[in-house]
């Protein structure tokens, strides 16, 4: 990392530190609406968005590894302005930096720069969660415009971005709507590009950021539309892919401070005549979130030289969704482990373990939920082995590139069979352990350039232990199903 940005991250840590702590009350940041307009302003002086921007237009030149210390940064203090930079950076600069027309690149970026601009991206509808593909917002050509037009909601920033990357399929001349997905920029600030917010959430975690319920009714000059390098089904999968990609930013910074916070908790408080860090279950909590750290740090080694504008992602979909889905649930179980060393006192609101728990919460579910994820993790890897006819799990991990490092740590937890056709809740037992054993790979290629070897050592001992219980879970002969009508003869008062 060059001295540069070395001293420009280490002056953006003071202003944080600055805001949070000492300027204003990082507490009841955590109980009210939004983040105040004055240290809004103080934290984008710094123009953090830069790091997504070109060179040739001001920026810092898109470097992943920038990308990903700013949004670590800020989520050591708070998740939900890093994630606040990751729906800048992810999901509008670094699409508009790839796709946009040369055109309209300059005027965008200098508003970023200068201004302090925002933006962020619309796909999901009411009726239309996860099934991108169905979306109902279309798009229609008039002369030298475009008319778009729908209802899209949990976007983040509703109401507060400048910009807006909008999804739409286009309507064809007998009024069906495409298979394929189009994007346009949309500049709230112009009279025909106004979206409607019809209704405000009362999200239950990450209370700084604004969702809610928009209406898309627009007129966009045909040089806003993105232009895909193929499809716009694989444009919406690069740009999604590279967005998993970058979770790990997100979840170091915010793993990295529950960690911190447990360390101090359990060598502060005195339980019995003996300091918590002492006991044995408490090491084993802490370990396991250390092995978290480990993980979210090998996914930004990784991701650094993998996920670049430069690539194509489209077809990344095992490794990104690995990243997404495995480093969500490590957040979430590192604030869980947090907010239980903390005691009664984890349960406050203003507690960065317990409130760590609804803001990483979230993370499991929005682009993507990981059950899902780890479904097609599990798809994915399941069709390559059909290719290749070889269906023996470490057998077959031996020879992919995801798991050439970290396979052998693994021949007796994995050494069974796959085959094709399984239950759903099945799948999602394989995509996890795919998951982990790809993620040891990250981790080793990590090792490998000097990262610490007694935190790998202890990393991949807790894999491995994950990996047998989602093993034993695979191979165990799950046939429940839910019964309806449950509530005749369970009423446990009639047989007493």
């Amino acid at each position: 990392m060059d001295n540069d940005f070395i001293k420009y991250i280490e002056e953006f840590e003071k202003v944080l530190q600055n805001v949070f702590h000492e300027r204003y009350n990082i507490d009841q940041f955590s109980k009210e609406r939004g983040i105040p307009p004055v240290a809004l302003r103080e934290i984008m002086a710094k123009a953090p968005l830069s790091v997504a921007i070109p060179e040739n237009y001001g920026g810092r030149g898109v470097k992943v590894k920038e990308c990903l210390r700013i949004l670590s940064a800020a989520s050591y203090e708070s998740l939900a302005l890093s994630l606040t930079f990751g729906i800048n950076i992810a999901l509008f600069l670094e699409p508009i930096a790839k796709y946009a027309d040369e055109s309209v690149k300059n005027d965008i970026f200098k508003r970023f720069l200068d201004k302090q601009n925002m933006g962020g991206l619309m796909i999901t509808e009411p009726a239309f969660g996860s099934d991108a593909l169905g979306m109902e917002t279309y798009n229609k050509k008039v002369g030298d415009n475009y008319i778009v037009k729908g209802t899209k909601h949990w976007q983040g920033l509703t109401g507060m971005a400048d910009f807006w990357l909008i999804a739409s399929r286009q309507k064809n001349s007998d009024g069906n709507l495409s298979r394929d997905i189009d994007f346009f920029i949309c500049d709230v600030t112009r009279p025909e590009q106004q979206i409607v917010v019809e209704e405000y959430y009362d999200n239950l975690g990450l209370y700084m950021i604004p969702y809610g319920k928009n209406k898309v009714d627009i007129k966009v000059p045909s040089q806003f539309k993105l232009e895909p390098e193929s499809s716009g089904v694989k444009m919406m999968l690069d740009i999604l892919h590279r967005s998993r990609m970058q979770f790990p930013g997100m979840a170091l910074g915010f793993i990295k401070r529950m960690l911190d916070e447990c360390i101090k908790q359990c060598n502060e408080r005195i339980v019995g005549g003996k300091k918590l860090i002492e006991l044995d279950q408490v090491q084993y909590q802490i370990s396991r979130v250390q092995c978290a750290f480990t993980v979210a740090s090998a996914m930004c080694f990784r991701s650094s030289s993998h996920s670049g504008i430069d690539n194509d992602l489209s077809n990344e979909g095992a490794e990104a969704n690995t990243m997404k889905a495995f480093v969500t649930d490590l957040m979430q179980e590192a604030a869980q482990i947090a907010t239980q060393l903390y005691g009664s006192t984890g349960f406050k609101m203003d507690n960065v373990g317990g409130r760590g728990i609804m803001d990483s919460r979230a993370f499991q579910i929005f682009e993507g939920s990981n059950e899902m994820l780890y479904t097609q993790i599990a798809e994915i890897i399941g069709k390559l082995m059909k290719r290749k006819n070889e269906y023996n799990i470490y057998s077959f991990l031996k020879d992919f590139n995801l798991t050439d490092k970290s396979h052998s740590h693994f021949k007796n937890e994995i050494g069974f069979t796959y085959t094709p056709g399984l239950k759903q809740r099945k799948m999602i037992d394989l995509g996890k352990i795919f998951s982990r054993v790809i993620s040891l790979n990250f981790v080793l290629e990590m090792e490998d350039k000097g990262f610490r070897k007694d935190l790998t050592a202890n990393c991949i001992e807790i894999l491995k232990h994950d990996v047998s219980v989602l093993a034993n879970s695979f191979q165990f002969k799950n046939t429940v199903e839910q019964i309806d009508e449950y509530q005749v003869n369970s009423y446990w008062y009639d047989f007493v």
